[in-house]
């Protein structure tokens, strides 16, 4: 789904970059744009990235990062 028309993000770029290290808006906005012109993905965006700091969804996460 897209997160921020104006830059054509998905909801997958925010997760991919969050797992690859952006831990604020401000870093998600310099990596993918988000959030740098209308604002109207902002709140959005900041709920994928707060998901992706969650424990639980970094244990997912590594458990599905590794092979079976």
């Amino acid at each position: 789904m897209y997160i921020c028309l104006c830059q054509g993000v998905t909801d997958r770029q925010v997760r991919e970059a969050a797992e690859n290290g952006c831990q604020s808006m401000r870093q998600l906005g310099k990596e993918l744009g988000v959030g740098r012109q209308c604002g109207r993905c902002a709140a959005s965006a900041r709920e994928i990235l707060r998901e992706c700091q969650t424990p639980d969804y970094l244990t997912l996460a590594g458990l599905l990062a590794e092979p079976a």
